[in-house]
């Protein structure tokens, strides 16, 4: 099957840039990442969305999962559930683009969190 792919212009714009402050992640209370290599993305509407390079993610939290989704502007996302200290397990939690498309090249080797599931700190 054949997906889609859109190229980002100015009826649906997407940026990338670093986000130039350290950004904390807490999922239950648990400081799960911490970066300063962060980059921010910033699609249409749609709220700023931060991308932390994998390796500043606890790596002993990470539990990758078979959920995957497509976005015509980016590629095929993969997803990471979290097992949290005290056993409870935040299911795909995380997402990343692992080939992204090129308009997004520079989310390869970043992971997000959905923001209404996680809390994330830009400081």
């Amino acid at each position: 099957m054949t997906r889609p792919v859109k190229i980002p212009d100015a009826t649906h714009p997407i940026t990338v840039r670093a986000t130039g402050a350290p950004v904390t992640v807490r999922v239950g209370g648990v400081t799960v990442a911490r970066s300063d290599r962060a980059l921010s993305l910033a699609e249409a509407s749609y709220p700023v969305v931060q991308y932390i390079p994998i390796e500043d993610v606890d790596q002993a939290l990470l539990r990758r999962t078979a959920t995957q989704s497509y976005c015509p502007f980016k590629g095929e996302a993969s997803y990471y559930s979290l097992q949290l200290p005290g056993g409870s397990t935040e299911a795909d939690i995380i997402w990343t683009y692992e080939q992204p498309y090129d308009a997004v090249r520079e989310i390869t080797g970043h992971v997000a969190f959905y923001a209404n599931r996680a809390e994330v700190t830009v400081s």
